[in-house]
C-alpha cells in the first residue's frame, strides 16, 4: 500500500499593505496639521527689499495690499473701510498675534499708512511692514 505525504497547499506570498497605509495616514495627518498653521493673505505681491529686513516666528494676521489697491487678508478681498472689523476679529481668535503687511512695491504710500492705522484701530500693537531680506554679499 501506498502512503500518502501530507503536503500543505503552497503559501501565497504579497506584499502586507499595513505599514504602508499607517505611513500614508501620518503624512496626511501632517500635511492637514501644517497647512492650517499656513498663513496667506491671499494674493502674491512684490515685496520691497531691505537689508535689515528679519524673519518673525510667531503668528502673525498677514495683509496683502496689491499695485491696484485691492487690500487682502485670509484669502479674501476686504475693503479697507471693512478692514478695522476684520482684524478685530482675527484678533480676538489670537490676541498676541502681530499683523505683517505685504505691501507690493507699486502700492500707494497712502493705502500702506492706512492699512497699519487700521491695524492699530482694531488694538494690534505690533504692526510691520512685510520686506525682502536683501541677499549678502
Amino acid at each position: 500500500m501506498r502512503t500518502r505525504r501530507h503536503t500543505h497547499p503552497p503559501e501565497e506570498t504579497g506584499i502586507d499593505l499595513a505599514p504602508m497605509l499607517d505611513f500614508v495616514l501620518n503624512l496626511l495627518i501632517f500635511f492637514i496639521i501644517t497647512n492650517t498653521f499656513v498663513s496667506e493673505a491671499g494674493i502674491h505681491v512684490n515685496r520691497p527689499v531691505a537689508s535689515t529686513a528679519v524673519k518673525q516666528e510667531r503668528s502673525n494676521v498677514l495683509v496683502a495690499i496689491a499695485p491696484n489697491g485691492e487690500v487682502w487678508s485670509d484669502g479674501q478681498r476686504v475693503d479697507i473701510r471693512a478692514l478695522r472689523a476684520h482684524l478685530q476679529k482675527r484678533r480676538q481668535e489670537n490676541p498676541n498675534a502681530a499683523v505683517i503687511v505685504q505691501a507690493d512695491r507699486d502700492a500707494r504710500a497712502g493705502l500702506v499708512v492706512e492699512a497699519m492705522d487700521q491695524a492699530r484701530l482694531a488694538g494690534f500693537k505690533d504692526v510691520a511692514l512685510a520686506a525682502t531680506p536683501a541677499p549678502r554679499p
